[in-house]
């Protein structure tokens, strides 16, 4: 790199993959200034403590590592000492077919259906290419369980409306190992460990980059001031590059921009409903509900019930129906939880939770995030190794969750892509 420049590379978003890139090129001796837009680390890994839940730790979007037998940050939390919940060992899982807990056969029945949805959705993919999610579920017309799998797999883990949603980037992502949750929050321990000696400037929006400059010079032109480089590797959502917050001089290439186009934002919401006296609708702390979905396209939100002992539920919505509830404001959110809870326990719900307070998480009217985390367009699956090239011989790179595989979606993957595009720069 050229000494002349403010520094070696420039890193734009210090939420996981910037700290992944910055850490990989500290290591390798490189400078690398991080230009952050907030006043914070962490992106969408972020734990508050609002007033609605008494200052309590809260993940208002992130909550577990992933995969945690091969997720990268499990053995950074653990070589700190960090204590480490098991996510799926805590819960207890429940559900429910219309208003009824499911019998044990239909509960077997379910255990099996993702065997079936996988194995369905692999011959379609081999017969006829990339096909949208929901064709899995017209395919599967007699498994009284497909609708449910394609809900959860779609908009709720996926953030995506089935009949928008590549299936092979589904199986190219599809997410195995246990979860990990860090005692005080995830948002906390990145907080707590992934930001020490690094050059990180918070309140630096960045709104023009100037790539392809004499030598590979890149400008980062900020409110601040200008940083220039000899690479950079940026790290925005595709919602933020989709936008124009973040103007390239020149123009990014057509491919570059058609793979962003290919990889839209989804939503995720949170709708958390504290109780206002002792009733807990006799359901076991940390339990968690879902529900059989009758019909493709069908509405899923499920529940997280009494985390921790603590005295709340909280409700977990994606996909269009997000989209919706969001322009439509938080009481019609908060109207939509309770009715999903309604048909389940009736009337008992109102007095449950009456008087007790209400929060409501918007990912989507954070103008550094503009989501929760983006999903590959039928057909465009390969659009997440497209947005991963290198661009400028090297000088301009892109990382973060929409240009991992296999963890798409992921602080891991996240993590991995920041790593790996900091590896290209130093590869040169």
């Amino acid at each position: 790199m050229t000494s002349s420049f403010d520094t070696d590379v420039i890193v734009i978003g210090a939420g996981l993959a910037g700290l992944g890139a910055a850490h990989a090129l500290a290591r390798r001796g490189l400078r690398c200034r991080v230009l952050e837009a907030t006043d914070r680390i962490g992106g969408r890994a972020w734990t508050a403590h609002p007033p609605e839940l008494d200052g309590a730790w809260f993940d208002m979007g992130a909550v577990w590592l992933h995969d945690a037998e091969h997720n990268p940050l499990v053995p950074i939390a653990e070589a700190a000492g960090d204590t480490l919940l098991r996510a799926d060992a805590l819960r207890r899982e429940l559900t429910f077919v219309g208003d009824r807990p499911a019998t044990q056969a239909e509960l077997a029945d379910y255990a099996g259906a993702w065997d079936r949805f996988e194995q369905a959705t692999d011959r379609l993919l081999a017969a006829h290419g990339d096909v949208p999610l929901a064709a899995v579920t017209r395919a599967l017309a007699d498994d009284p369980w497909a609708a449910t799998v394609e809900a959860w797999e779609g908009p709720v883990i996926c953030v995506a409306d089935a009949d928008r949603f590549s299936a092979r980037d589904w199986r190219r992502n599809a997410l195995s190992g246990s979860n990990l949750v860090p005692q005080g929050g995830i948002g906390a321990f990145v907080a707590r460990r992934l930001g020490q000696g690094l050059d990180i400037r918070f309140g630096t929006p960045v709104t023009r980059l100037r790539w392809n400059g004499p030598r590979g010079q890149v400008t980062a032109e900020t409110p601040r001031g200008a940083v220039t480089a000899g690479a950079c590797i940026v790290t925005v959502s595709t919602g933020v590059l989709a936008s124009g917050a973040l103007a390239f001089d020149p123009v990014l290439p057509e491919a570059v921009r058609e793979a962003v186009a290919a990889l839209p934002m989804g939503l995720a919401t949170k709708v958390v409903l504290r109780a206002g006296g002792a009733d807990r609708l006799d359901l076991p702390p940390h339990s968690s509900i879902d529900r059989q979905v009758p019909a493709s396209g069908g509405v899923l939100m499920p529940f997280q019930c009494w985390p921790f002992g603590r005295d709340w539920v909280q409700g977990w919505i994606g996909g269009t129906p997000a989209w919706d509830l969001a322009r439509a404001g938080d009481a019609a959110a908060v109207d939509f939880a309770l009715a999903q809870l309604r048909d389940l326990f009736g009337s008992r719900v109102d007095r449950v939770f009456a008087g007790g307070a209400r929060l409501v998480t918007h990912w989507e009217a954070d103008p550094w995030v503009r989501g929760a985390y983006c999903y590959a367009l039928p057909g465009k699956a390969d659009a997440r190794d497209r947005l991963a090239e290198p661009q400028g011989d090297g000088h301009l790179l892109f990382a973060g969750e929409a240009c991992n595989v296999p963890y798409a979606g992921t602080l891991a993957g996240a993590w991995l892509s920041g790593q790996d595009a900091a590896a290209r720069v130093v590869a040169g």
